[in-house]
């Protein structure tokens, strides 16, 4: 911030005027409303991104929009072959809460790893999509993992992965690759309701039909990843910030209602 000191034609008034500089994924002005990213129509505003193809190109016309939803269908497909997808929004964020609804359905497509059941996430702070390898799984960044219940056994959702990256949690530096959060388990096709407030590279919490199920700080990038190290610069690793994407990761599922809403920093 640069402050510019004027005086006026009365003696002794002083004007201040401040003007306030944006860096580079900068948040929008904030706002009590929430603003839709995805019109209900077509994937206007988001960019995929499939291993093994070039950014932009949605192959197998695995992301659409059917019937008002975002859908990541396997239609197309006869074999998963670890096409790992992402959807990027166009609009990197720093203070936000997002908020979305999504439901898994059908079966996983064939070939898919068998952790990827039901299986699908929401990535914050992650690098820009034009800065991913050509073969690069998964972009560096923070997933919120979603998860949907086997039909018998305990399976929470709203837990965190970190592809490329470590938190602090519990005044620890947290650095297993993922851990559970203390969500019930969603059985068969229903909608759940998530909610990811996120706070720069302070507070994170993620929110499931409303109640808070796992908090963690100071997201980061590790150092000991590949696909990391080529972000860090002047030895800096902490995460302020990035960009959002939907995951397509082999089981078919639905997205809805997906919009955000601002925070001051």
């Amino acid at each position: 911030m640069r402050i510019r000191l004027f005086w006026s034609s009365h003696p002794l008034v002083l004007l201040l005027t401040v003007f306030a500089f944006a860096c580079v994924g900068a948040d929008p002005p904030t706002t009590e409303k929430w603003t839709p990213l995805f019109n209900g129509k077509d994937l206007a505003g988001w960019t995929p991104k499939f291993k093994g193809f070039e950014l932009g190109e949605n192959y197998a016309n695995t992301f659409r929009v059917e019937d008002g939803l975002l859908r990541v269908a396997y239609d197309n497909y006869t074999n998963f072959d670890g096409r790992f997808g992402h959807l990027f929004y166009r609009t990197p964020y720093s203070n936000y809460v997002l908020r979305l609804e999504y439901r898994f359905v059908g079966r996983q497509t064939p070939g898919g790893p068998g952790w990827a059941l039901r299986n699908s996430g929401v990535m914050i702070h992650s690098q820009p999509p034009a800065s991913m390898g050509k073969d690069q799984d998964f972009p560096v960044s923070i997933e919120v993992q979603l998860l949907g219940g086997d039909g018998q056994n305990p399976r929470p959702t709203g837990n965190l992965c970190t592809p490329g990256t470590h938190v602090v949690m519990q005044g620890k530096l947290f650095t297993p690759h993922c851990v559970n959060s203390r969500s019930p388990t969603f059985h068969g096709e229903q909608w759940v309701k998530a909610e990811i407030e996120v706070r720069g590279n302070e507070r994170i919490v993620h929110r499931i039909n409303g109640e808070a199920v796992l908090e963690y700080e100071r997201p980061q990038l590790d150092p000991g990843d590949g696909d990391a190290r080529k972000l860090i610069r002047d030895d800096n690793l902490m995460l302020h910030g990035g960009y959002l994407a939907l995951q397509a990761e082999s089981h078919p599922v639905d997205f809805r209602n997906v919009e955000i809403r601002p925070l001051s920093p």
